[in-house]
């Protein structure tokens, strides 16, 4: 390292290169948009604790997949609010490497949930007299806390390899929060290994996962042709397309976002991809979920009309 360069101790977010104005309004509409993702998951959450029709394995992997996302939305939406109206504030070298950390892993996590998710439909329409005897619950805890700790693990090894990184400056990241990609450009070193591992875990956490839910919705779609009765084969078809759409957003924007040929403006493109993977997802999944599945919504009304009678008396 050169005599002159200093070790970094913060960071600036550069966020949104916008007018003031046009921050306000951000401000105004990303808050609400965060408001909708904590109410909806947190919703979801509820109803499937205080419901028992809905304590099944499906609905216990559901309730994980909205504990990640109120995560995701703890972990970058608040410094990206406090950066709109604030611009110039910097975020410590800690805290930008413990935000990338809880990205990654709560990325992770998600990619191998939703695969888990899938692997429960194909047992339960594909399989439907030995579904109990599949899913059970010390499988389905196995596979929870496997999610978890993968996730966790391949988060951790990310940041450790860029800790081992000099930063000398500059100190300015061109994002709304510490995404991996947009710190190694301000490392003072070759960044070759952190690249490797990059793809490496695209290959294993998004290409492979994919296949594997393409495989097993390739062999759901078969089973629910075969299903004679036209309510059973729209129950079926009802939940798997929940979980399509889910896994389309999630994996679609994911791939593009890492493995897809970078244009000429790749760093504003990717802000707008990152803004619709890590906060639009969030907020996206309990509406899909509760939209297009009639359990949640039985369990919503039953719910409501609880709350009434007891307001009631």
């Amino acid at each position: 390292m050169k005599e002159n360069e200093t070790e970094v101790t913060e960071f600036i977010l550069m966020g949104f290169c916008l007018g003031t104005k046009i921050h306000i309004v951000l401000f105004g509409v990303f808050s609400l948009f965060y408001a909708f993702t904590l109410l909806g998951n947190g919703l979801i959450l509820g109803l499937i604790c205080l419901d028992r029709r809905l304590h099944t394995p499906m609905y216990f992997f559901l309730s994980h997949l909205a504990i990640v996302d109120i995560a995701y939305a703890c972990n970058t939406v608040p410094q990206m609010l406090v950066n709109l109206l604030s611009p110039a504030k910097p975020i410590s070298f800690a805290g930008c490497m413990t935000q990338t950390f809880f990205f990654l892993a709560f990325a992770h996590t998600e990619c191998l949930l939703l695969v888990v998710m899938s692997y429960d439909r194909y047992a339960a329409i594909c399989h439907p007299l030995r579904y109990s005897a599949i899913m059970g619950w010390r499988l389905c805890n196995t596979l929870v806390t496997t999610s978890w700790a993968c996730g966790s693990l391949l988060g951790l090894l990310h940041t450790s390899l860029i800790l081992r990184l000099p930063f000398c400056g500059p100190n300015q990241i061109n994002h709304f929060f510490c995404e991996i990609l947009s710190v190694l450009k301000l490392a003072c070193a070759d960044t070759w290994i952190n690249q490797v591992v990059i793809f490496a875990a695209c290959v294993f956490i998004l290409v492979g996962p994919l296949c594997l839910v393409l495989v097993s919705y390739s062999r759901i779609l078969m089973a629910i042709l075969r299903i004679q009765s036209g309510e059973g084969r729209r129950k079926a078809f009802s939940t798997c397309s929940s979980h399509l759409c889910v896994v389309g957003l999630f994996f679609g924007s994911a791939i593009v976002m890492y493995m897809a040929p970078k244009s000429r403006h790749p760093e504003e493109q990717q802000k707008i991809l990152f803004l619709f993977y890590s906060f639009f997802n969030p907020m996206l999944n309990p509406l899909i979920y509760s939209l297009r599945n009639s359990e949640v919504k039985r369990g919503l009304r039953g719910a409501l009309c609880k709350a009434s009678h007891s307001q009631e008396l």
